[in-house]
């Protein structure tokens, strides 16, 4: 008796937890959709207006900058000169993105907060200064100084993967990408850059972000995306096999690990051989998604 009761209890319980487990992913969980050229284009279009830069000297070479986005919200970054740049000529520009949960500050210190720059784009930055950029980085938006305290980013998270909630993700990365169209804008009236020489590189997220502007954008002409998240029309919108079959840059490296929890090796080669541009090339990585220690070594050609 005691194990037919316990026979119905455990058939019982598997039984409401099948039909609560196909109620929600009926009800919450992902799925793809598609969008067209079209759509995106519209999707990521802009009113081109007046940004109001401003730029605040804060050591020899360093400046805060500020701008107004294409809706009004305010973005905050740093603009750092070579050493001993003196203005005679135009220098190139290197425009770093920062990965998902920090702030520009990694693209310029090897720690902060008393955690380190796991990351290590502070080492991309400082070989692109040695050999003569600039660079420029901003805070995405939901980052750093633009932090939603009521929704941050784990919360954005949890709610695009729990209740399928995509739009709020979705729209932190498209923003995010025309607010550095916005910057790209002024970038182009200013004859202290390079103008044949605009560079992006970013490290998940910003390598996500990197592959988009670059494919949207043709002021871009090299990328380095950095252990981008697998693409998927789970979110389509900002899916970056969606865009760069129309990528045009004049170099384009993508750097992938071959043990990566976010992107597989079948993802990432299948994003590798959809990149338009045939001077492209793939670097894999021993390791995951924080790559090892020293790994952008491997990367100074990209600069050439």
């Amino acid at each position: 008796m005691i194990k037919k009761n316990w026979m119905k209890i455990t058939l019982t319980t598997i039984t409401v937890l099948t039909l609560l487990a196909i109620f929600w992913y009926t009800k919450f969980a992902l799925k793809p959709y598609q969008i067209t050229p079209n759509q995106l284009a519209e999707t990521y279009s802009y009113q081109v207006e007046n940004a109001n830069v401003t730029l605040t000297q804060l050591e020899n070479g360093h400046y805060a900058i500020n701008y107004q986005s294409f809706d009004g919200e305010n973005v905050n970054g740093q603009l750092v000169y070579p050493e001993n740049y003196d203005g005679s000529k135009p220098v190139p520009l290197l425009i770093g993105v920062h990965a998902m949960g920090r702030s520009y500050i990694r693209w310029l210190q090897d720690s902060f907060k008393n955690t380190d720059t796991i990351e290590q784009t502070d080492e991309l930055a400082n070989m692109a200064l040695a050999k003569g950029y600039a660079v420029l980085v901003i805070d995405a938006r939901n980052h750093g100084k633009r932090k939603n305290l009521d929704y941050n980013i784990k919360k954005v998270m949890y709610d695009l993967w729990f209740w399928g909630k995509r739009e709020p993700y979705e729209t932190m990365i498209i923003d995010t990408v025309k607010d550095h169209r916005v910057l790209l804008d002024w970038v182009a009236t200013q004859p202290q850059f390079d103008q044949n020489e605009i560079s992006v590189a970013g490290y998940s997220m910003g390598g996500q972000i990197s592959l988009i502007l670059a494919s949207l954008d043709t002021r871009i002409n090299k990328v380095l995306s950095i252990v981008p998240p697998a693409s998927s029309d789970n979110v389509a919108r900002v899916s970056p096999l969606n865009f760069v079959k129309q990528l045009s840059a004049e170099k384009t490296w993508l750097v992938t690990a071959d043990n990566d929890q976010y992107a597989n090796k079948q993802e990432n080669i299948a994003l590798f051989n959809a990149i338009a541009n045939t001077q492209k090339h793939h670097i894999v990585i021993q390791g995951e998604h924080e790559l090892p220690e020293g790994y952008y070594t491997q990367l100074e050609g990209w600069f050439e």
